[in-house]
């Protein structure tokens, strides 16, 4: 995709016309209560706009309706190719708007317009289309059963589902959840993060253009008390599939367990080590992708590569081809698309990322903050400081030294995290022996990265819970497994024994 200009950006941005409202039932609302909220840029701490501020009656209305639609059949026993075609056609009108959906999601999230228009809304479209060719080419199964007996293993949706989404990738998790949970044949009920709300607004009125029926893809924009908790506790939905902090994640497991015990999915945070081994070869590489996983998207990113675990042989060398790479990533206006790294998505997170800052850390590289922005920081740590513990979540990288291979696993693991890791070394068993023996759901080697959408996405320990995202395995979490088991005895046979 050809960039343009900052004026050009900007002029885009004044042009756009912002979906303010909720989503419920195949169109615009109000929130019940006539209440708003203010949704801002976090790059100027301008306000953008005024959102509806959806409360539990709103999620009443919208479970109300998904549960209509759903068991009526309007989408949920349509012809798998019919919901196919639907679902394309989604992902075309994405494309026909990308332009403007990456300026919304920049200006709601500080996002860099590099980052939007380059991986964020082409990932989009992408994901789209793969869960929507993938309807049709899921094959049920027959179970090995005697002569007078058919046993059928069939998969059904799961029913009405609340969507919770994290304000770090709006547009992109929101294709992760919407792709396969409608692929399946369910209603959805979508709860953007507070903070970044327009984009999933303005795809639900693109899904009523491309076909997806009324009560079927619901939005309801509010906060987590308003309408996060009345989702998971609510009586009349199936399952829940959430994605952001450990501790609200936490949350959602008592609500299933005080309501229908409603199924849930949970995909939270990460503490991702880079492991590079003395043996790693081309260091210069391997910095690139230290660099791309640490920075990218402001460090705003559950399987970003927070802890540079390395030992020291190389350190040095690896240290100086990080920083010089570092400096590569010029920080700024999210609507320059010369920018690489962008503002914090809001004053309490940045807040909170500027505590990491402190004194406790030697700083190899940036440290500084001011109105939003934390430029791209890099510290020598100890095992025991917070630097190297807690999900910082912005764009700092924790640098620890290691003796040997087996302290650097054993580093690697000393966290109450397994999303993601990386391994670099030219040694083919170690690389291997080193995937294995790290608790992480994605281990790559010799490069940052979660693998694409046909593999799962999901982590271990408090990292995650309950399935995955991307790949085949997505469909598990929003389909229910049958068994039909048809008896073909004769009833003369019968008699006869």
């Amino acid at each position: 995709m050809t960039l343009l200009t900052t004026e050009e950006y900007k002029a885009i941005a004044k042009s756009l016309s912002l979906p303010t409202q909720a989503f419920i039932d195949g169109s615009f609302r109000p929130a019940i209560s006539g209440k708003t909220f203010d949704t801002v840029n976090p790059a100027t701490g301008e306000v953008i706009a005024k959102i509806a501020a959806c409360g539990s009656e709103d999620v009443d209305l919208a479970v109300e309706k998904a549960r209509d639609a759903f068991e009526d059949g309007r989408w949920s026993r349509l012809h798998p190719r019919d919901r196919k075609e639907v679902l394309i056609r989604l992902a075309k009108l994405i494309k026909r708007n990308a332009r403007e959906l990456a300026v919304m999601e920049s200006l709601d999230s500080g996002k860099t317009i590099f980052d939007c228009e380059t991986v964020d809304v082409p990932e989009t479209i992408n994901c789209l289309t793969w869960h929507a060719e993938l309807i049709d080419k899921i094959y049920d199964q027959v179970a090995p059963a005697s002569d007078d007996h058919i046993a059928m293993v069939v998969r059904e949706p799961v029913g009405v589902v609340g969507l919770v989404l994290p304000w770090n990738f709006p547009l992109l998790m929101l294709a992760w959840k919407i792709g396969p949970a409608l692929a399946a044949g369910c209603s959805v009920i979508v709860k953007p993060a507070l903070e970044t709300s327009l984009t999933a607004l303005r795809v639900a009125e693109l899904a009523m253009e491309a076909g997806i029926p009324a009560g079927v893809f619901n939005v309801l924009p509010g906060g987590g008390a308003e309408v996060g908790e009345p989702i998971g506790r609510h009586m009349d939905i199936d399952a829940v599939s959430f994605t952001g902090s450990t501790a609200t994640g936490r949350r959602f497991l008592g609500y299933a367990a005080d309501s229908n015990m409603k199924e849930v999915t949970l995909e939270m945070g990460g503490k991702n080590p880079a492991v590079v081994l003395d043996d790693a070869e081309n260091l210069d590489r391997v910095a690139a992708h230290i660099v791309n996983g640490a920075f990218w998207n402001m460090g705003e990113n559950c399987s970003a590569s927070s802890r540079l675990i390395v030992q020291k042989g190389v350190k040095d060398a690896l240290l100086q081809r990080i920083v010089a790479h570092a400096r590569e990533w010029p920080m700024g206006d999210p609507l320059n698309p010369e920018n690489r790294v962008g503002a914090l998505v809001s004053k309490a997170h940045f807040d909170k990322v500027c505590g990491y800052l402190e004194k406790g850390a030697a700083v190899v590289m940036g440290g500084k903050a001011e109105n939003g922005f934390v430029e791209p920081t890099i510290l020598e740590v100890t095992a025991d400081s917070k630097q190297a513990k807690e999900e910082i979540f912005g764009p700092v990288l924790s640098v620890l030294t290691v003796e040997s291979f087996d302290e650097a696993i054993a580093m690697a693991n000393s966290t109450e995290y397994g999303l993601a890791a990386s391994i670099f070394t030219s040694n083919v068993k170690r690389a291997i022996r080193g995937a294995r023996a790290i608790r992480a759901g994605t281990v790559t080697v010799n490069s940052f990265g979660e693998g694409d959408i046909s593999t799962p996405f999901g982590g271990f320990k408090q990292s995650g819970f309950g399935g995955r995202d991307n790949g085949i395995h997505a469909h598990d979490q929003y389909t229910q497994i049958k068994t039909i088991w048809v008896d073909l005895a004769d009833d003369a046979d019968e008699a006869v024994a």
